[in-house]
C-alpha cells in the first residue's frame, strides 16, 4: 500500500516543510443587519491563523444539553403497592358497610314476620274464643218461662 520509508542516520535526515494551500480571497457580502437588544450583544472573538492573517466573528453559544431527568424519590412499585392498600381498604369498607345493611335487613324482615304472626294469630284466637254467633245447642226465653215451687220448667 505505501512504499517502505527509507531509514536514514540521526544525522542524515532531511527535513521536509509541508506548506499550507492559499485559499482564494473569499467574495464578501454585507451581511443582513439584526437588529439585537441591548445588553445581548454577543461577545467577539479574533483568532490569528499561523500565516498572520486575523479573523474575527462572534463567539457561538453551544446549546447546552437537556438535563437528565432525576428519578422520583418514590419508585413506582412503592406508589402501586400504596394505591392497592388504599383500595382494598376502600373495598372492605364496602364489604363492612354491605354485611351491615345485610344484617340490618334480615333484622327488619324477621321483625315483620313476627308482627304478622303475632297479628294472624289474635285474628284466629277471636274467631275461635269469640262470643260472637251461634256456636249450637237450645236457646231458652226465660220471660216465658215458668217456674213453680223454685224448679224451672222450660
Amino acid at each position: 500500500m505505501y512504499p517502505e520509508p527509507v531509514r536514514h542516520a540521526p544525522a542524515e535526515r532531511a527535513v521536509t516543510p509541508y506548506q499550507p494551500t492559499p485559499l482564494p480571497p473569499a467574495v464578501v457580502h454585507p451581511a443582513p443587519v439584526v437588529p439585537v437588544q441591548p445588553g445581548t450583544v454577543p461577545a467577539v472573538a479574533s483568532v490569528v491563523l499561523p500565516d498572520g492573517r486575523i479573523v474575527t466573528g462572534y463567539a457561538i453559544d453551544h446549546p447546552q444539553p437537556a438535563p437528565l431527568a432525576t428519578p422520583p424519590a418514590v419508585s413506582r412499585a412503592a406508589v402501586n403497592v400504596a394505591l392497592g392498600g388504599v383500595g382494598f381498604l376502600a373495598v372492605c369498607g364496602g364489604l363492612l358497610l354491605l354485611t351491615s345493611f345485610i344484617a340490618a335487613l334480615t333484622a327488619f324482615v324477621s321483625q315483620l314476620i313476627i308482627l304478622a304472626a303475632v297479628v294472624f294469630g289474635g285474628w284466629v284466637a277471636v274467631q275461635v274464643l269469640g262470643a260472637g254467633g251461634h256456636k249450637g245447642g237450645t236457646t231458652v226465653n226465660i220471660r216465658r218461662a215458668v217456674i213453680k215451687r223454685n224448679h224451672f220448667h222450660g
